[in-house]
């Protein structure tokens, strides 16, 4: 999964400019804003895109194919929170660990990002489009995405307690903590106009428990016995779980 979460911003920016909140060009601003450009990978025969197109052009293509929605999925193995098919989609996307469902007047196509590497210098996003399912997920509204992320927060904390003492695992760790007490005072920079404001307390809670549950599961619990260890990926795994719906609800609170 990129760090910049790019489906979740696209899905936001997206909407926006698809509901006249926010201009293609803004849009598209705000969705390479710190990753870099955004291309159209290489596309399968009959998707309506150019393999290496700009992200710009490609999407006002797009409207011309009956544009009307951006969904976010953010699947792992185990649970694909946000996807309805094809096979071939579902597994780019739970190896990416996120993607967007992109919704046409003649059906519905799953777009995945992957880090896009040229030479020493050039970074970038590149999309690729796959076939999907013409279905709906299923909706996670914005009430119970906030409940569940709360008692998880509950749930994990009880859990960690049973491991250690969480400011030893490192200043990073500590210090993304200590932001969650700003996050209901700090909106995030990835929702566009147009959102609730709950969507922006959420989002903002939803993004600093992911950077926790990131470093969290980056330290190799040196010294941990084995029940420990497990006891913290449990809390991880609640943790995760939650906030990927937080973040499902809270980015996808404007799509129509």
């Amino acid at each position: 999964m990129l760090r910049e979460l790019s489906s979740a911003q696209l899905v936001a920016w997206g909407n926006a400019w698809l509901a006249g909140r926010a201009g293609l060009d803004d849009a598209v601003s705000a969705v390479e804003r710190g990753t870099g450009p955004h291309v159209i990978g290489s596309a399968a025969e009959g998707l309506p895109f150019e393999s290496g197109a700009p992200l710009r052009s490609s999407l006002a293509r797009l409207r011309s194919h009956g544009l009307s929605a951006f969904r976010l999925c953010l699947p792992v193995p185990g649970d694909p929170l946000g996807l309805v098919g094809e096979a071939e989609l579902n597994r780019a996307a739970i190896d990416a660990r996120e993607a967007v469902l992109v919704r046409l007047e003649g059906g519905q196509i799953g777009l995945v990002p992957q880090e896009d590497r040229r030479g020493s210098s050039y970074v970038g996003v590149s999309w690729a489009p796959y076939p999907a399912a013409d279905a709906d997920p299923e909706p996670v509204p914005l009430a119970d995405a906030e409940h569940r992320l709360q008692s998880a927060i509950r749930e994990s904390a009880t859990l960690f307690t049973q491991v250690d003492d969480i400011s030893a695992w490192g200043p990073e760790v500590t210090r993304a903590l200590a932001d969650l007490r700003d996050a209901d005072r700090a909106p995030t920079p990835g929702l566009a106009p147009g959102h609730p404001q709950r969507a922006h307390r959420l989002a903002a809670q939803a993004d600093r428990l992911a950077v926790v549950v990131r470093l969290a599961g980056d330290d190799e619990g040196r010294g941990l016995s084995s029940g420990q260890m497990q006891s913290r990926r449990e809390a991880l795994r609640v943790l995760d779980s939650a906030v990927r719906r937080a973040r499902v609800a809270a980015y996808g609170a404007a799509a129509g």
